[in-house]
């Protein structure tokens, strides 16, 4: 249910970028293509992939899971088979170089959806002309997630067997942190639920703004959107999770 809401979240990765090898994934998982001598400086290195910050036109890989005409392009690629893709204007938020040892460069890279990191690297090694590709990845963060909260699946095998994992579950209104917020009262969280109109009064919400909506006791009752009808506000629900507070 709340998937929707997150799929714009900027990602942050660290990228290990090996230049002069190019595969035909774009990755180390491929067949190399093509191997050339890396005879740049590091300054010249660190100025090519500054210079990807911002917005720039990519060009999906065929080994990815975009579809053509029904089926994955990585399905045809496998079966050697190349087709026509469009350009897609991505954005590169930030790129920080974490360490350089020609031809091997590190960086960690914050961009937005549907950035792909091996791509940004083979262009990478095609702007400083002798090719690169993706040799190590890892995400960081994903808008208010980051990696330092993450769990491995034996740490959460480990606390479940120990009744200790419901403290490391996260509220899944946490997602709608930057909302405004609002606590109904028992007779406005039934009509809330019910997806009848509840009177905002005094509140001073915008037209089409979302809402945080808790009931009376603190649970989380879901997503409202603010509608106007005939020059009044109204509370209306918009996604309904009824989390309870605790559980």
């Amino acid at each position: 249910k709340a998937m929707g809401y997150i799929l714009d979240w900027r990602k942050t990765y660290r990228a290990e970028l090996t230049l002069g090898i190019e595969t035909d994934t774009q990755d180390s998982s491929g067949r190399v293509i093509a191997q050339k001598a890396v005879c740049i400086t590091p300054e010249q290195a660190a100025e090519a992939i500054r210079g990807f910050v911002g917005r720039y036109r990519q060009l999906p890989p065929m080994f990815s899971a975009l579809r053509h005409q029904g089926k994955r392009l990585y399905q045809l690629a496998r079966r050697g088979v190349t087709v026509e893709r469009d350009e897609r204007e991505v954005e590169i938020y930030l790129i920080e170089i974490v360490k350089m040892a020609l031809p091997v460069i590190l960086f960690d890279v914050t961009c937005s959806k549907g950035t792909y990191i091996r791509t940004l690297c083979a262009d990478i090694g095609k702007r400083l002309g002798c090719g690169g590709h993706l040799s190590y990845l890892v995400r960081l963060k994903t808008g208010i997630f980051g990696i330092e909260d993450a769990l491995t699946l034996e740490e959460v095998k480990s606390l479940a067997e120990k009744g200790q994992i419901s403290g490391r579950i996260t509220g899944v209104d946490r997602l709608f942190g930057g909302f405004e917020s609002m606590e109904l009262s028992p007779r406005d969280e039934g009509k809330f639920i019910n997806g009848a109109y509840v009177p905002l009064g005094g509140r001073d919400f915008e037209a089409d703004q979302l809402i945080r909506v808790y009931g009376e006791e603190g649970a989380f009752l879901g997503l409202g959107k603010v509608l106007e009808k005939d020059s009044r506000r109204y509370l209306k629900s918009e996604k309904l999770f009824q989390v309870r507070a605790g559980n």
